[in-house]
């Protein structure tokens, strides 16, 4: 087939938030009303760039609207052109305002608690008009978002090495441990075990995440079920309540409770389960001074909560480098 022409003016901005709508939300109804359009209005203008292209980027079916192959390959193309003219509007008004930027961060449980409240505190210290928009999502969706560029950033876990369009880069090791209430029966069993957990009710990280991949596997190797007695969460506020209130044990980032004398933590070994907590950003995009702001912040406070066996000196290492690591 012939390479399509889309410079000749009829490929619009609409399409392009068309179809980045349509791959995320499946549904034409729900795209439309995402983008204050009619229903009619949005077959339309789907139908107008599908002509353009000349292949189907969707395919239609009772539950809705799936992506073809070609939709995949230009919902990344549309996305990194929507991310490039977010990026473009931003940094006018940064060169227009100096100080007056916007960052917009996304983040998840690992690193939002305690490493991201400390680096923005920091960065308003030194921009006081530097506005820092924080958006909290499940990884996947957060991926979504950075690929669009509605965020320029993500902190958290890093679940795999930089590639396909993305660069990671490792602040600190984080140990992952059993978290209870201050008082707890369990407490005042020094040699408790996994096993021993099993007596009580348990909360777990969402299905969707690494980390309870992680835990499934390490309750299969001690020859343990998952917990049945269970609350699958996410949100720390959730968490955080339910150890205060009840007999509950949850998995837990370390430092996500050390300052909490309501808590404690339980000497059960969980090795290997831990993770790195780093910056994920876009390899496509040049960063903005807001964002470049916001990362020496997020270092710097980085420098002073690595829990795991990583010198400064390798810390710092690894910066230069642009350093790509596995998750341990």
């Amino acid at each position: 087939m012939e390479i399509p022409r889309l410079l000749d003016g009829r490929l619009k901005m609409r399409h392009l938030l068309l179809v980045d709508a349509l791959s995320r939300q499946g549904s034409v109804v729900s795209a439309a009303k995402e983008l204050h359009v009619t229903q009619p209005a949005a077959t339309r203008s789907l139908h107008e760039v599908e002509d353009i292209l000349g292949v189907p980027l969707f395919e239609r079916g009772p539950r809705g609207v799936s992506a073809t192959a070609f939709g995949e390959a230009f919902t990344r193309h549309a996305r990194a052109v929507l991310a490039q003219l977010t990026q473009a509007g931003r940094h006018v008004v940064e060169l227009a305002e100096a100080d007056r930027g916007t960052v917009v961060v996304g983040t998840h449980l690992a690193g939002s608690n305690v490493l991201l409240p400390r680096a923005v505190a920091a960065l308003k210290r030194d921009h006081p008009l530097l506005t820092v928009v924080v958006r909290e999502a499940s990884p996947e969706e957060l991926l979504r978002d950075l690929e669009a560029g509605r965020v320029d950033l993500i902190v958290g876990r890093l679940t795999a090495p930089s590639g396909e369009g993305l660069i990671r880069r490792p602040l600190y090791d984080e140990y992952v441990g059993l978290v209870v209430r201050a008082g707890h029966p369990l407490t005042e069993r020094p040699g408790a075990d996994l096993a021993d957990t099993l007596v009580f009710p348990w909360i777990l990280p969402g299905q969707q995440t690494t980390l309870r991949h992680e835990v499934d596997e390490l309750f299969a190797r001690q020859g343990l079920g998952t917990p049945q007695n269970r609350v699958e969460a996410t949100s720390f506020l959730t968490v955080r309540q339910l150890l205060l209130d009840t007999d509950v044990v949850a998995v837990l980032p370390a430092l996500l409770v050390q300052d909490d004398s309501r808590l404690a933590r339980l000497p059960v070994p969980l090795e290997p389960v831990g993770h790195r907590v780093g910056v994920t950003l876009s390899a496509d995009r040049t960063l903005s001074p807001s964002a470049q702001a916001l990362i020496r912040s997020l270092e710097k406070a980085a420098e002073s909560m690595a829990d795991g066996p990583r010198t400064r000196a390798e810390r710092a290492g690894d910066r230069e480098r642009g350093a790509d690591h596995s998750p341990r």
